[in-house]
């Protein structure tokens, strides 16, 4: 029996053996199936996508989309998502080239004003050649920030004395004007702004002059003196050899104030800082002084009284004040009129009127016949030195269009024409001639 156990132990072992090789052979055949399909799709990989299965995939899941999103489905296929790049959107044709670009392509660029095209000409040739001629200009229109024009302005109003900005609510300041309506100073007496014209024929050498334009109440320099008045343009259509300058007064609204035109050499500041402005705008700094020695016409419409009169009384250069121009401006000031008149009799002076300021007109009038001075009431004839004109305007002839029509269309460039045509004021020369002057 003792003999008989190694036995049996051995017999276990070797059915023990031969299942454990069952086993053996049974997960390699399992290994081997699993691992064949898995090797076929490895091999596929390096391939291009079998069109028939990508086509299938595509199809599956448009149809995924169609039930998640039916609007995306409609009618929009593969193509219509990714269209495929085409040839000329990656390389440039044989007329084209890559452009080259520099990182300040992309900051923000300044407007360059266009310059027009010159005439071409031939460098060399025997024939005879037209001589060079330099190319037409254009017009010059700009506003320009200046430190003696009429505001900002923190003294006083002269008429009372008392501080031009009194009232206040808070941090802001104002002025209460005679009718009670409250102006802020921010937002009516703060632009410093002065509109600068030059036409395209003014020439600096040649005798000229300049045009000081004091627009009326409710009223800015764009909207009205540019656009509605049409004021530079008036100064281009005469011909004159002349520019213009109005400063911004109340922003927009129903008031007169002077600013700084109250005060003593406030014209004769305003000019002196302008003439700077005005050499550089037309690109000769060293025409300042000729602008600053230049005759001078002030031109007050409706409001544009009040720095007109003051200008005249305090501006500390009246002397250069040649002609004086009033569009239904005679509100008040008249002594500081008939003063000025009375004592610059090589100058002229010119005030057209309706209804509204006949009674001050003719007041006026008056006043100047009792000094002795001969008024004239038409504009007939050519201003010359010495010439007082006043010219009543019928019905239908509104103040609010009174810079475009007064006596006639666009009476700013009749007196200018007229001013041009008299020898005797030696102001300015016409630089265009009065046919191509008169039907711009």
């Amino acid at each position: 029996m003792v003999g008989a156990v190694p036995k049996l132990r051995a017999e276990i072992r070797a059915d023990r053996t031969k299942a454990s090789g069952r086993r053996g052979r049974a997960l390699r055949i399992v290994l081997i199936s699993a691992l064949v399909p898995m090797s076929l799709t490895l091999v596929q990989c390096g391939g291009a996508p079998n069109p028939a299965t990508l086509a299938a995939n595509s199809q599956a899941n448009v149809q995924v989309v169609a039930k998640t999103n039916p609007q995306v489905a409609s009618g929009d296929t593969f193509e219509d998502r990714f269209p495929a790049p085409q040839f000329g959107e990656r390389f440039p044709s044989a007329s084209e080239s890559f452009l080259q670009r520099q990182m300040s392509d992309f900051s923000p660029k300044r407007a360059v004003q266009q310059q027009p095209e010159q005439a071409p000409y031939k460098v060399a040739s025997l024939a005879p050649q037209v001589p060079y001629q330099r190319p037409a200009r254009e017009d010059l229109t700009t506003l320009v920030s200046m430190k003696s024009s009429a505001f900002p302005y923190f003294g006083n109003n002269p008429a009372s004395d008392a501080p031009f900005l009194n009232i206040s609510k808070g941090d802001r300041r104002g002025h209460r004007s005679y009718s009670g309506r409250v102006f802020w100073q921010d937002e009516t007496y703060n632009d410093s702004r002065v509109l600068m014209h030059v036409p395209e024929h003014f020439d600096v050498r040649k005798p000229g002059v300049i045009v000081v334009f004091f627009h009326g109440n409710g009223a800015t320099l764009e909207r009205d003196v540019r656009d509605r008045q049409l004021v530079p343009q008036q100064i281009t259509d005469s011909g004159a050899n002349a520019v213009l300058l109005a400063p911004q007064m109340a922003v927009d609204a129903a008031d007169s104030s002077a600013g700084k035109f109250w005060q003593p050499g406030g014209l004769k500041r305003f000019m002196a800082e302008s003439a700077e402005h005005l050499a550089r705008l037309t690109g000769d700094p060293n025409s300042a002084r000729a602008f600053a020695d230049m005759p001078i016409v002030i031109v007050g419409y409706s409001g544009g009284f009040l720095p007109t009169a003051w200008s005249l009384e305090v501006g500390g250069i009246s002397d250069r004040v040649r002609g004086v121009v009033l569009l239904d401006a005679v509100y008040g000031e008249m002594d500081k009129f008939a003063s000025w008149i009375e004592s610059h009799r090589s100058g002229f002076f010119v005030s057209s009127y309706t209804h509204y300021t006949a009674r001050r007109d003719r007041e006026l009038m008056s006043m100047l016949r009792q000094k002795g001075i001969g008024v004239s009431e038409d504009m007939d004839r050519p201003l010359r030195p010495g010439s007082v004109v006043f010219v009543e305007t019928g019905d239908g002839i509104t103040h609010r269009d009174y810079v475009n029509r007064a006596w006639t269309q666009y009476p700013l460039k009749d007196v200018l024409v007229k001013m041009s045509a008299t020898p005797a004021l030696a102001l300015t020369r016409v630089a265009a001639t009065s046919s191509s002057a008169s039907s711009r």
